[in-house]
C-alpha cells in the first residue's frame, strides 16, 4: 500500500495520468496554468487531458463566457464549471461512454508587481465517479498568503493537484479528503475559507460539517453559512454590510438571545449610515463553545445550526476566542461600514480583564485599540444580579476601579451603550438550565424558547430531547 501523505505533487498527477478512465479539461484565469502544468510535467498527460486554456485577457473570457463585472468571484468560476463540462461531452461524446470526465477551473487573482492586493480566488472541478453519471461539483474560495507572485502560482499548482486527486481517491471519507486537499500546504501559503460539496455522491456530506472542520483543522479562521445550510465565503457574503454581530454558546437558543439580538439590532439601526437593507446579523460560535468533555462534537453543533437556522439567521464559526480578534476579522471585511457587537453584562468581566491579554506587547490598551478603532460599537445586555435579584447592567457593571476612565471614554465616544428597551421577565433565562430540562424530561424548558425551536427540538430530538409515553394504567 502506498503512503498517500507522502505522495508528492508530481506522483499524485502521475497517479492520475496512469488512470485510464479519468479524463479532463483545465480552464484558468489569472496565475497562469500552473494545475495543467503539474500534469504535464509528470508524465503520460495524454490520457488525462483533453485540452487547457487561459482566457487571460478580459475580452476573450467575455467572448467565452459572457460579460461580467467581476471575474474572479464564484459565479464566474460556476459559468466556467458549466461552459467547460459541457463542452466536453459535447465535443467527444464517444469518449463520454468510456472515461469519467472532469472540468477543472478557476479565477485567481495573485499578488501584483506592487504586492499591495491580497491574493484569492475560487477554485473548482466538476466530475463524474462512474460512467455516464451526474457529475458532483467542488467549490473553493482561497486566500494566498506567499509574498511573491511565483511562490503564489506554485501553491495554486499544489492546490489543483491535490483537489484532482483527492475528488477520484478520497471522495468517501471527508477527513482524508481534506488531509490530501491541504497537502504540502501549510496555513501560512494557503487558507480555504469556503468549501462546498454537491451532486449524486455527494449527497450524504453535509456542508455545515466541512464548514466546521476547515476551522477545526486550523485551514480557515472562520466560515459561515445561512438559514439553508449554504456555505459562504465571508468577505463574499458580507461585502459592503453593516455587520450585527451576536457570540455565544446558543445551547439551544433561547428567548433571550432573541431579546438580545432584536433590541440590540434596534438600537444599531439609529446608528449613523445603519439601514435595514444593507444589514447581516450573525450569530457567532467559538470553537470553544463547540467543545464538550474536551472533543468537539459534530451532532451538537448541527444540533445549534439547525435551531439559528430555523429562525432565520446567518451562523459563523471562528477560532477567534478574543472579541478583539474577531472585531479585527470583521473589520477587514466591512471596510468602513459600522460594526456592531451584542454581549451580555458578564462578558465585560473578561474584556476588562487585563489578565486576558497577557499575549499582547501592549496588553489590555492594544486590545482596545484594535477592537474600538475600528467603526465598531458593543451594546451590552443586562442580567439579574444573583446575588440580590437586582438588575446587574453597564450603569453599575462591576471592573477594577482604574479602569473606570476607560469605560466612561468608551461610553462618552459612543464606543459602548447599554442596550434599553429589553424584557425584563426573560432574564431569568439560562441555557443551561434549558437544556438540563430537556435531558431531564421535563416540560418546562418549552416556556423558555421560542415556539419555532421547540418545534424543532422535538421533532429532530435535539440535545437529548425524547418524547415521553403515556403509561397506560
Amino acid at each position: 500500500m502506498i503512503d498517500e501523505r507522502r505522495l508528492t505533487t508530481e506522483e499524485k498527477a502521475l497517479k492520475i495520468n496512469l488512470t485510464s478512465d479519468i479524463y479532463g479539461c483545465f480552464a484558468e484565469i489569472g496565475a497562469g496554468q500552473e494545475v495543467a502544468a503539474n500534469f504535464f510535467k509528470a508524465g503520460g498527460s495524454s490520457g488525462t487531458i483533453a485540452y487547457t486554456q487561459s482566457a487571460y485577457d478580459m475580452k476573450v473570457s467575455d467572448s467565452m463566457y459572457g460579460e461580467a463585472s467581476r471575474y474572479v468571484c464564484e459565479e464566474r468560476l460556476l459559468t466556467m464549471l458549466g461552459t467547460e463540462y459541457e463542452t466536453l461531452k459535447y465535443r467527444l461524446p464517444n469518449k463520454y461512454k468510456e472515461a469519467r470526465f472532469f472540468a477543472f477551473c478557476n479565477t485567481v487573482e495573485s499578488l501584483n508587481y506592487h504586492k499591495t492586493n491580497q491574493g484569492q480566488g475560487w477554485v473548482g472541478i466538476r466530475f463524474q465517479l462512474d460512467l455516464e453519471a451526474e457529475p458532483n461539483d467542488v467549490i473553493l474560495h482561497i486566500k494566498m498568503h506567499d509574498n511573491s507572485h511565483k511562490a503564489q502560482q506554485e501553491a495554486l499548482g499544489i492546490l489543483g493537484v491535490n483537489l484532482v486527486h483527492a475528488c477520484y481517491f478520497h471522495h468517501d471519507d471527508l477527513n482524508e479528503f481534506l488531509t490530501s486537499l491541504v497537502h504540502r500546504l501549510p496555513r501560512d501559503r494557503m487558507e480555504i475559507d469556503m468549501m462546498r460539496v454537491s451532486g449524486p455522491d455527494m449527497d450524504n456530506t453535509d456542508n455545515r460539517i466541512i464548514a466546521l472542520n476547515l476551522v477545526k483543522r486550523g485551514i480557515t479562521d472562520a466560515t459561515m453559512f445561512d438559514l439553508s445550510g449554504h456555505v459562504l465565503q465571508p468577505a463574499t457574503a458580507l461585502y459592503k454590510k453593516n455587520i450585527l454581530l451576536m457570540r455565544g454558546r446558543f445551547r439551544p437558543v433561547t428567548k433571550v438571545h432573541i431579546d438580545m439580538i432584536e433590541a440590540g439590532k434596534k438600537q444599531f439601526l439609529k446608528e449613523p449610515g445603519v439601514d435595514d437593507d444593507h444589514l447581516s446579523v450573525i450569530f457567532e460560535l467559538t470553537l470553544k463553545d463547540l467543545t464538550a468533555d474536551g472533543k468537539i462534537s459534530d451532532k451538537d453543533f448541527v444540533d445549534r445550526a439547525e435551531l439559528l437556522g430555523s429562525l432565520g439567521y446567518t451562523v459563523m464559526i471562528s477560532n477567534y476566542l478574543k472579541h478583539y480578534k474577531m472585531v479585527d476579522y470583521l473589520a477587514t471585511i466591512a471596510r468602513g461600514k459600522r460594526m456592531g457587537l451584542i454581549l451580555g453584562v458578564y462578558n465585560l468581566h473578561t474584556i476588562f480583564d487585563e489578565r486576558y491579554y497577557d499575549n499582547l506587547p501592549g496588553g489590555l490598551l492594544e486590545a482596545f485599540g484594535r477592537g474600538f478603532g475600528h467603526d465598531v460599537k458593543m451594546f451590552v445586555y443586562p442580567a439579574i444580579n444573583v446575588e440580590d435579584g437586582e438588575i446587574y447592567g453597564l450603569h453599575n457593571v462591576k471592573i477594577q476601579q482604574h479602569l473606570h476612565g476607560l469605560l466612561t471614554y468608551l461610553k462618552d465616544n459612543n464606543k459602548m451603550e447599554a442596550i434599553e428597551n429589553y424584557d425584563q421577565r426573560l432574564l431569568h433565562i439560562m441555557s443551561d438550565d434549558v437544556l438540563s430540562k430537556i435531558k431531564a424530561g421535563a416540560s418546562s424548558w418549552e416556556d423558555d424558547v421560542p415556539y419555532e425551536v421547540v418545534k424543532a427540538i422535538k421533532y429532530f430530538e435535539l440535545f437529548g430531547y425524547h418524547e415521553v409515553k403515556a403509561t397506560a394504567l
